[in-house]
């Protein structure tokens, strides 16, 4: 969805939020004390090491250092970005995401209002739903069109398939009267602002057989287009829209879930008439992509129905070289428990040809003799690699290497390690050492070390600790005099200039929990390093006691920086013009003293 989400949405959404409820719907929690404890879901232990704390709304393993909020647990959990994390958390509040700066629409006044502000486009695109199905029915060669591609009336119907005439208006006279409605049609992809000095719109699809694209509460998100007769491009799709992400979005889902209680497998094809003939043939567990490569978003989505895909290409070149592009996105999905297959058709054939002549027993017979990942996997390296000789394993290692690493440890790495093994001819052990030995040295440069332009942001342990009691204790930032933020201010030093952004922020807008206030970082470079501190053990265990200690702790810091500023003052002199004895003994003095004292 295009558009930042607003900072006052997330801290609102980390205040509402519970991580034991999040964390505890995934991973079994066990209270102790005041926190909760269970296994590490992201390594492999016996002892509990990972631990939730409720107040702070944060979660730490003191065994592989995973941590986070609520958001970073969905993020690294179910894999999601950040705008989905956000996006399924709000779901779970009855919350509707707003996005800023988004073209025809609106903001939401209050980001924590549960009617969903962008319902005018749901609408909209509802009611141009209903003007393409009336506009087939009105069509004797459209639906001349639809019938010869043997679509059923009853399989028109459900997908709810219309036509757009063939007409470079007939859209913008029924649905754009005033210039706010064609800011909406606009903002929906259903027409196109002219340019070039022209002036005006037109409708983006004309003399289109149109398939609506729903989501999964079955609102119209977009539509695409499949051209009549001849014409470039044969399929076409609405923009990417405040509705509608096409790397996000399956064609089918929604139908496929009406269709069928109790889901266990998604077929996986890449057409829209693909997928209706399918269901029509009685599949209905078919989707698929929107004129893209299948994304790790799709495979997100479709894992969290059901545990079993199956991807289906054309038997022609194009539909293999899919195919692989297909394993490699799926790889860091791969799991124990989930199957992915691959069904490569016949040459010449496609999904919607085939099962038009074969029948749908027929293709679902093909669909139990498709390919395991593991042996299309170990198939396809064997078409780039000979493993009759040494140079052919050798160059069969060094592609399976970034395919492995992709595959979360676990027991299925294991396993399809032992099956790669087994067709190298060499044992597990010989191939794990195989694939640690890196092709080349991969140093990075010193500067380009991830992190490396933050490390400088508490590495004094007075700096560390007040970063860290802010943190910590988000409320300690009130006993922070105004003199003494306004002289951190002054200094030019950057983990004094993070730490007094920080106590500026948390002094204007208190924040809850720990959460709130790393969240509000979450996109800045300093964010690594303050969520590490963020997951340490707290200097001051009590917030009554916070206060006091980061007070003190910033009025040493102050006292450090006038100390330096002397000592780099008397050092110029004495380079410049000598000192006096007593110069010299303060000097002395302030130089030892000076490696305690000073922030970094």
């Amino acid at each position: 969805m295009s558009g930042r989400i607003p900072r006052s949405f997330i801290d609102e959404l980390i205040a509402r939020a519970d991580i034991v409820e999040i964390i505890g719907s995934r991973v079994p929690l066990k209270k102790a004390g005041r926190e909760y404890k269970a296994c590490c879901p992201f390594h492999n232990e016996k002892t509990a090491s990972f631990w939730v704390s409720p107040d702070k709304q944060f979660y730490h393993c003191f065994g592989c250092g995973a941590h986070g909020t609520a958001l970073g647990f969905l993020m690294q959990y179910d894999q999601l970005p950040f705008p989905e994390a956000v996006e399924d958390l709000a779901g779970r509040y009855g919350l509707a995401v707003p996005h800023e700066g988004v073209a025809g629409v609106r903001a939401s006044a209050d980001p924590v209002d549960p009617v969903d502000h962008l319902a005018p486009l749901y609408e909209l695109l509802r009611r141009v739903a209903e003007f393409y199905a009336a506009g087939l029915k009105a069509s004797a060669r459209a639906r001349h069109y639809a019938t010869a591609r043997g679509l059923t009336d009853e399989t028109l119907e459900r997908f709810q398939i219309g036509y757009a005439a063939d007409a470079w208006d007939e859209l913008l006279k029924h649905f754009g009267g005033t210039a706010d409605q064609r800011r909406q049609l606009t903002a929906a992809g259903l027409v196109i602002e002219r340019t070039g000095g022209s002036e005006g719109f037109y409708d983006r699809f004309r003399d289109r057989l149109m398939f609506p694209i729903r989501d999964t509460r079955g609102r119209v998100i977009a539509f695409g287009g499949r051209v009549i007769d001849q014409g470039e491009p044969k399929y076409l799709n609405s923009p990417e829209t405040a509705l509608f992400q096409k790397g996000k979005e399956l064609y089918g889902l929604y139908e496929s879930r009406r269709a069928r209680q109790g889901l266990k497998r998604l077929l996986l094809v890449e057409g829209y008439m693909d997928t209706v003939r399918l269901h029509q043939a009685g599949l209905p567990y078919a989707v698929a992509t929107l004129g893209t490569a299948t994304t790790p978003d799709h495979l997100r989505r479709a894992f969290r129905l059901v545990n079993e895909i199956v991807f289906c290409f054309d038997g022609d070149r194009a539909g293999r070289a899919a195919a692989w592009r297909a394993l490699q996105n799926v790889l860091s999905q791969v799991r124990e428990g989930r199957e992915i297959r691959f069904l490569l058709l016949p040459e010449n054939e496609d999904p919607d040809s085939l099962v038009g002549r074969e029948g749908g027993e027929a293709f679902e017979a093909r669909l139990r003799e498709a390919t395991p990942l593991s042996e299309y996997l170990i198939a396809h390296l064997r078409t780039e690699a000979d493993l009759s000789h040494a140079d052919g394993k050798a160059r069969f290692i060094a592609l399976l290497r970034p395919l492995i690493e992709k595959i979360a440890a676990g027991v299925y790495r294991e396993l399809l390690l032992e099956r790669v093994a087994q067709a190298l001819g060499a044992s597990v052990e010989r191939l794990q050492q195989w694939l640690a030995q890196p092709e080349a040295p991969r140093i990075a440069p010193r500067s380009a070390a991830p992190g490396a332009h933050v490390d400088r942001v508490g590495r004094g342990s007075l700096l560390t600790q007040s970063i860290s009691l802010l943190l910590h204790h988000p409320g300690a930032a009130a006993a922070v005099s105004e003199s003494q933020h306004q002289a951190l201010a002054g200094i030019e030093h950057a983990g004094i200039a993070v730490l007094s952004e920080l106590l500026a922020e948390l002094r204007t807008q208190p924040a809850r929990s720990m959460a709130q206030t790393l969240e509000r970082w979450r996109d800045r470079p300093e964010y690594r390093r303050l969520s590490e501190l963020a997951s340490s053990e707290p200097l001051v265990p009590e917030p009554s006691a916070a206060g006091r200690e980061l007070a003190q702790a910033i009025e040493r810091l102050l006292d450090a920086q006038l100390r330096d500023g002397r000592l780099g003052a008397l050092i110029d002199k004495a380079r410049e013009q000598g000192l006096s004895d007593t110069e010299k003994l303060e000097l002395q003095a302030l130089t030892s003293g000076h490696n305690r004292a000073r922030p970094s």
